[in-house]
């Protein structure tokens, strides 16, 4: 039974002790608990801890016992952390806070409960990325499709499109359905989840979608879950998508005393389906609504965070806030404008180089990229320089080829019906059961509406599979009856040493004479010690399906290399920005694909990078950049000068800073050249429109570059030039860096 949640218990008049630490707008967002409420969240402004604080308040106060509140996020890692902080406040209560977690985890604990209700058994598979792939090849091969043209990862990324938007294949526009296959998106898309159930199998889309159906078709279940949460609190409300929208807002209709907490200006995944507008129009959903703004910025100093204000300011669509800090105004933003990618590589290099020998760790330097191809110079730069550094966002544990298998094979024990799994490590190692022989199974599987497992069982004592083939299915499902029957009696890390073994998979990377098997060894071996950490191999299996986070060692001390996305949440001492060019970034598929709503989503990340700085930050720009192997020239991104002279300093070249005797980070004590003459790169403070005014040159002209010699200019639009060098061939490059040539 929830209690009354307009009965507080008595507190003294200086009010709670974990009320104390909270400034004016924090103490209004924990202590606000009645009806619909908007944290507007700024950059560094301690929303974590009002959050926290605010569940801790419900708790401590008896409004809510910990399983009446929905707590969601959209990372295990800030799951963890947040239960961490709630339990330093209020002690053990936090234990019984079951619906704490991420969108996925907390649906998955809804459709297990429910899972007859949308055609699933409780056991069902959460697939990857890798195993959905592999299905829907299958289905695209079935209908004859040519995969080059209509590849499998193009449809998966449709597919992923449509249930982020809440879209069942009956729901499709006929607009959608052409976005594939000339109109058999729709189908295809129907035969794949057709094919997941068959399999008992859902994928991540599909654990919002049909945890989304199940409320709508099922308005009891839908009441019993309203009933049981008093109190819902959504941290990131500004990366919802549709559905995630759709499904909060079902289960809010009761008491409606839910908070969301975001920042509209840090809205940076609509690639991946979040729209800003479902924390846009807040007031309109939940009439009445509480607005509180945090803008009392803990983390940056005041001239990175004007400078971050002043550039998101020219976005149209947001709610509005400006941050400030009670700290000093800092070093200013510096703005860098260099040649090339080479020697921007090498400039920030320098820096790192230079602030290492002066204290500095290297763990509180970031670059940040916007796209993963500028890594490149700086790896191999830092690699000849012999500087520490690690790619935060690259290859992990749960995705490595070995890790992989292994995990397909505890999976197939855990549920033979995945097919997907069954096909991964059917001939690995070698077991003499070729293709012909797995397109057989798959066939019978079809034609009967069973299992390959099945299908096998049954074709294991007939002659339709001969020779060794025929041995090696049947030892393959005895093994997986064997094994699966074990899983009741065995410790799982257990389970999982005698599957590698027995599998042969484990001696199999014990002949290989590679360089990498050791390396893969060693891996599985870490898997069984990661097993150990989980009650059962389900529960393992889940956290493998639902925790994807970047494995680090953070006790070295390592340079910070990762895409601007990637950086979210995430705060450094000094960060680097290079690549602010138009076309890099803002990024020209942005503009194409979305116009307005993606320059203003390319906006918000720069602010979003300029945030995770503590105490400098500093911008680079490039005269060319080799872009997949061909030099383009380049205009300063128009975020470049959308930034105010007043919080920036221009540092005109590599070499300034050492002219005048000072750091270059100790801007406040010189004042760079604006310009640098036509052997470098000139700084561009101008619009990007300005930049595109007409040239001087003419066609015929001979001209003279510094990086591509002499040409003659073929064609002349507006400032760019169309240049026939005479050794470096047909490039386009700005006037400005070129010269007459009698």
């Amino acid at each position: 039974m929830i209690r009354d949640v307009n009965q507080i218990p008595d507190k003294t008049a200086s009010g709670p002790f974990y009320l104390e630490a909270l400034n004016p707008e924090q103490r209004e967002a924990v202590v606000s608990l009645d009806g619909p409420v908007l944290v507007l969240a700024g950059a560094g402004t301690g929303k974590t801890r009002a959050l926290t604080t605010r569940l801790a308040h419900l708790l401590a106060t008896g409004r809510a016992r910990p399983w009446e509140i929905l707590a969601v996020t959209f990372t295990n890692k800030a799951a963890r952390e947040m239960k961490l902080r709630i339990g330093a406040l209020i002690g053990e209560a936090v234990e019984g806070m079951q619906w704490l977690g991420t969108f996925h985890a907390i649906c998955v604990k809804i459709l297990r409960r429910h899972a007859e209700l949308v055609g699933l058994k409780p056991d069902f598979t959460i697939l990857d990325t890798d195993d959905q792939i592999r299905l829907l090849k299958q289905l695209i091969k079935a209908r004859n499709l040519d995969e080059k043209r209509w590849p499998a990862r193009r449809l998966a990324g449709c597919i992923d499109n449509w249930k982020n938007r809440g879209l069942t294949p009956d729901k499709l526009k006929p607009e959608d359905a052409e976005s594939f296959a000339n109109g058999l998106g729709a189908q295809l898309y129907a035969e794949y989840q057709a094919r997941l159930k068959t399999l008992n199998a859902v994928d991540f889309g599909d654990l919002l979608l049909e945890c989304l159906r199940l409320f709508q078709n099922n308005p009891d279940v839908l009441e019993s879950y309203q009933l049981r949460f008093a109190y819902m609190l959504v941290d990131e409300y500004q990366d919802t998508n549709v559905a995630q929208y759709l499904w909060l807002r079902l289960l809010a209709q009761r008491h409606k005393n839910v908070c969301c907490v975001g920042d509209d200006d840090q809205s940076i995944y609509g690639w991946r389906g979040a729209e800003v507008s479902n924390i846009l129009r807040f007031e309109t959903d939940f009439p009445g609504a509480k607005i509180i703004r945090l803008e009392r910025n803990y983390r940056s100093t005041g001239h990175i965070l004007a400078a971050a204000s002043h550039l998101i300011s020219h976005n149209d669509d947001r709610l509005g806030k400006t941050l400030h800090t009670m700290d000093e105004d800092g070093d200013k933003v510096v703005l860098k404008s260099v040649w090339d990618g080479e020697e921007e590589a090498r400039g920030i290099a320098d820096e790192i180089e230079a602030l290492q020998q002066g204290g500095h760790s290297l763990n509180e330097i970031a670059i940040l990229v916007r796209a993963s191809f500028q890594m490149r110079e700086f790896e191999e730069r830092f690699l000849m320089r012999g500087l520490d550094y690690r790619v935060i966002g690259g290859p992990r544990f749960y995705e490595r080829m070995e890790i992989r298998d292994a995990v397909a094979y505890l999976q197939l024990a855990a549920n033979p019906d995945n097919d997907i799994k069954l096909e991964r490590i059917i001939n690995t190692p070698r077991r003499g059961i070729g293709a012909a022989s797995v397109q057989l199974l798959a066939r019978t599987a079809r034609a009967q509406g069973v299992s390959m497992m099945n299908a096998a069982r049954q074709l294991a004592g007939t002659d339709e599979i001969r020779g060794r083939a025929r041995s090696s299915v049947r030892e393959l499902v005895m093994n997986f009856d064997r094994w699966r029957g074990m899983i009741e009696t065995t410790a799982h890390t257990k389970l999982a040493e005698i599957i590698l073994d027995e599998s042969g998979y484990t001696a199999m990377w014990q002949a290989d004479k590679s360089a990498a098997a050791p390396g893969r060894l060693e891996n599985l071996k870490e898997l069984i010690n990661a097993m150990g950490e989980f009650e059962n191999l389900a529960e393992f299996l889940e956290h493998v399906a639902l925790v994807m986070d970047t494995e680090t060692n953070e006790q070295t001390d390592k340079i910070n290399l990762m895409t601007m996305h990637a950086a979210k949440g995430l705060e450094f001492d000094t960060v680097f920005l290079p690549g602010w060019e138009e076309g890099l970034f803002p990024h020209q598929r942005a503009l194409d694909e979305t116009g307005k709503a993606g320059l203003e989503e390319e906006r918000r990340l720069a602010y979003v990078c300029l945030t995770r700085a503590k105490k400098r930050a500093a911008v680079y720009y490039t005269a060319n950049r080799r872009i997949h192997g061909l030099w383009q020239t380049a205009l300063p991104s128009r975020f470049v000068s959308e930034l105010p002279d007043d919080h920036v300093i221009s540092d005109a070249g590599q070499g300034q800073a050492e002219n005048y005797g000072v750091s270059r980070f100790d801007t406040a004590q010189f004042a760079a050249p604006k310009s640098f003459g036509h052997q470098k790169a000139k700084i561009i403070r101008t619009s990007y429109e300005t930049a595109k005014k007409a040239s001087d040159f003419q066609n015929g002209e001979r001209v003279f570059h510094m990086k591509f010699g002499y040409g003659l200019i073929e064609a002349v639009e507006g400032n760019r030039l169309t240049i026939q060098f005479d050794t470096s061939g047909r490039k386009r490059v700005l006037d400005n860096y070129v010269e007459r040539h009698p």
